[in-house]
Order: C-alpha cells, then sequence, then structure tokens
C-alpha cells in the first residue's frame, strides 16, 4: 500500500501523493507559503499529556510499552479521520505522514504506529 513517513523538513518528492502533517502543534517560525504538506491534522497527533508523560515532565517516564498503548487508545477516537486516510490508500492514492522529529525507535514513532492502524483500515475495508 503508498503509505509513507518523513520528517516534515525534508523536501517533497514526486511520488509523496498527499502529505499530512501529523504533529500537535504546527512548526515554529515556518511562514504558511513555506509549508511542505497538504493537510495538517494535529488530532492524529499524541496528547499534550501523553507527550509530557513520556518525557517524564514533572514526572519518571513511562515505557515505551505504555506510550504505545496510550497513542493506540487515544486514537480510537480517531477512527473518522483514520479511516478518510485509509480510503485514499486503499484507493491507490500515496499518502505521507510528517511528523517533525526524527524518530529513532520506530516501533513506537506515533507516525509509524498512525501507518499501522491506517493500513489495517485500507486492508479491512475494501
Amino acid at each position: 500500500m503508498p503509505l509513507k513517513t518523513k520528517r516534515w523538513c525534508v523536501p517533497s518528492e514526486p511520488d509523496d501523493g498527499f502529505r499530512v502533517l501529523i504533529c500537535r502543534y504546527r512548526p515554529r517560525g515556518l511562514p504558511k507559503a513555506k509549508e511542505t504538506w497538504d493537510a495538517w491534522q494535529s488530532n492524529l497527533a499524541p496528547s499534550p499529556e501523553l507527550f509530557d508523560a513520556f518525557y517524564g515532565k514533572g514526572r519518571t517516564p513511562i515505557t515505551l510499552d505504555a506510550y504505545r498503548e496510550r497513542y493506540l487508545q487515544e486514537m480510537a477516537s480517531q477512527h473518522e479521520a483514520i479511516t478518510a486516510l485509509a480510503k485514499r490508500v486503499r484507493q491507490g492514492e500515496t499518502v505521507t505522514l510528517l511528523c517533525s522529529k526524527d524518530c529513532i525507535l520506530e516501533q513506537v514513532c506515533h507516525r509509524t504506529i498512525l501507518a499501522g492502524l491506517i493500513e489495517a483500515e485500507a486492508a479491512r475495508t475494501h
């Protein structure tokens, strides 16, 4: 299925298709004219509370497994947005999920987790 993940600042390529920024916050200091995405869906990013828990702001950081599980729980309420992206993928359109982080641990990167949810939904609803 044509689904990709990248950092938002990586130059666009012709085969990127529909580029979706999935960050909670828009990149700072970037003029609208220099945006590299077609749509911004902050609702598909981890909540500020989940980020704080993961990075240990004010407490001991949560585990990678706990982060993944909580992100999946948050995305359960985003079924409509995930289904819309899955429909694009199912129809053969490339969708590129963009975030500001350079994900070192792909298994807990929200782009990778979200891509899995979109792929599963695309396969489920033919």
